[in-house]
């Protein structure tokens, strides 16, 4: 077997630097899981640019006669929350349909969770918030058309990424639920200290010797999911 080596973030080779985590969707995940882990990758791609938009919004906002701390705080949510977000949230999914790991999606059922709410506060936009939403947006149109309409474009994608949120995350719940997953199955998992670094189902496979099955599932017992809305 070949040794897997750590892909992502795809740094150039000129940053002294290397990649934090491996990530392989074709190899490590189920293909009836492969679409749904592929949308939420793709929801936290389009989140990060969102965090750009609402930067350069909120520098309009600055330049049309708002507060320079809104333009602040777009930078810190920016650096903070784009990284954050795929460690917080996606890796955890990621990791529950390789492994199928309970604990791992509990704590992604948690954690995209605290990001709805989040991502609600950004759509509705409150000012000195650092968040262009809907209504930062309209009462602005008073004052600055231009800067208004600029921020008009980070709400929009704020309340997409809002309802992309809710459905993955009822998703990804209707899947679990649907395969017997449960809150004990999580705690037997930190229990056994299989939290830390749950093994793939290739690994599974690999170490496995002998005419029964292991312990610890090596085929998911998910109902299939090969359609998107």
């Amino acid at each position: 077997m070949a040794e897997k080596v750590n892909n992502f973030p795809p740094l150039p080779k000129f940053i002294p630097l290397k990649p934090c985590f491996y990530q392989n969707l074709n190899d490590e995940i189920p293909i009836d899981y492969q679409l749904i882990v592929r949308r939420i990758y793709q929801l936290w791609i389009f989140y990060s640019i969102t965090l750009v938009v609402n930067l350069v919004a909120c520098l309009a906002w600055w330049i049309g006669g708002g507060y320079g701390i809104n333009f602040g705080l777009a930078m810190l949510w920016l650096a903070l929350f784009s990284p954050c977000s795929y460690v917080c949230w996606f890796r955890p999914v990621y990791k529950a349909f390789r492994s199928d790991s309970s604990f791992n999606f509990m704590l992604f059922f948690f954690l995209m969770g605290m990001q709805l709410l989040l991502s609600i506060l950004q759509t509705i936009g409150f000012s000195g918030w650092g968040a262009c939403g809907w209504m930062s947006a309209v009462l602005f149109y008073s004052t600055n058309v231009g800067a208004a309409v600029i921020m008009t474009f980070s709400a929009m994608m704020f309340t997409i990424s809002t309802v992309v949120m809710l459905f993955c995350l009822f998703r990804v719940h209707q899947i679990y639920r649907g395969g017997e997953g449960s809150l004990q199955k999580a705690q037997d998992e930190w229990q056994r200290g299989l939290w830390r670094d749950p093994p793939s189902r290739e690994d599974q496979i690999n170490n496995f010797s002998g005419n029964s099955l292991p312990a610890y599932p090596t085929v998911p017992t998910y109902p299939s999911i090969n359609r998107w809305p």
